[in-house]
């Protein structure tokens, strides 16, 4: 299957064991089970030696059973959904009482820093960036509760939506104003989408946020010279506080959103069991 991730497992003695699986998509629900039920889960998914560089892994997670640390990534899934994010990691530290529980935002080069392996390995030889389509508000892409997409406001002025099926747009650096010129324009943007950013030109400052892992998550300041850089992590209500042009659309309550995490986990089971 495409969809391919690694799983590390760091034994109490501090040697780890390396994991590849073909069900990244949705890799965060098979979390939700707790650390027995996803150690079952592996033993014939061992994979020596092949880590998965940044563009070919779509999830990642590392269990430390020494250190009870659990660190994971993924591109897809409640996780990186607005309506969900909040109530499918209330229901993974529930599933792992004790553990420190860790979202990684530079995906597999952040699991091999925390083993004090080389980072460049997993690095894309490809330094070409793909950038993402600026999309028009009626375009299809952008349809249905949780569309995803990457949100740009300028000042307070001025909403634009690219796709995130391509390179995240805050990687371009100061470029992507000229891209944006002649984009589509959205009046509020009130999509569900799952990242976004906030320039102000005027004053050369730029804030981005993203519920999912980018390449070089830590390294965008370098793209961005001349300019103050603030990286939100996850947190999209500062974005919508700097612009009113992004207002995303009242969420499900928790109890209607841990519910229907929970109904995707049941779905799930049957294949991330029976499909390595």
């Amino acid at each position: 299957m495409g969809d391919r991730a690694n799983i590390i497992v760091v034994r109490k003695n501090g040697t780890h064991e390396l994991y590849r699986t073909g069900w990244a998509v949705g890799i965060d629900l098979d979390l939700l089970d707790g650390p027995a039920s996803l150690l079952a889960m592996l033993p014939e998914l061992r994979q020596d030696g092949w880590w998965l560089d940044d563009t070919m892994a779509q999830g990642g997670i590392l269990l430390d059973l020494g250190r009870k640390v659990l660190l994971f990534f993924a591109w897809e899934g409640p996780t990186t959904e607005l309506r969900h994010r909040a109530a499918t990691f209330a229901l993974i530290r529930a599933a792992w009482p004790g553990w420190e529980v860790r979202w990684l935002y530079d995906g597999p080069a952040e699991l091999r820093e925390y083993l004090g392996l080389d980072t460049d390995y997993v690095r894309s030889p490809d330094p070409d960036l793909s950038p993402a389509p600026l999309l028009a508000p009626d375009d299809e892409d952008l349809a249905g509760p949780d569309p995803g997409g990457v949100v740009i406001t300028i000042g307070t002025k001025r909403c634009h939506v690219a796709s995130d099926a391509f390179d995240h747009p805050v990687r371009e650096g100061a470029a992507l104003l000229n891209r944006l010129m002649h984009a589509p324009r959205h009046k509020i943007c009130r999509m569900h989408v799952n990242s976004g950013i906030h320039l102000d030109p005027q004053h050369r400052r730029m804030g981005w946020w993203s519920l999912y892992s980018s390449p070089h998550a830590y390294q965008v300041p370098d793209m961005w010279p001349g300019w103050r850089v603030e990286f939100w992590q996850d947190n999209w209500r500062q974005h919508a506080r700097a612009s009113d042009r992004f207002s995303p659309a009242p969420l499900d309550t928790p109890e209607e959103a841990t519910a229907a995490v929970i109904a995707q986990a049941e779905e799930r089971r049957p294949i991330s069991s029976g499909n390595p």
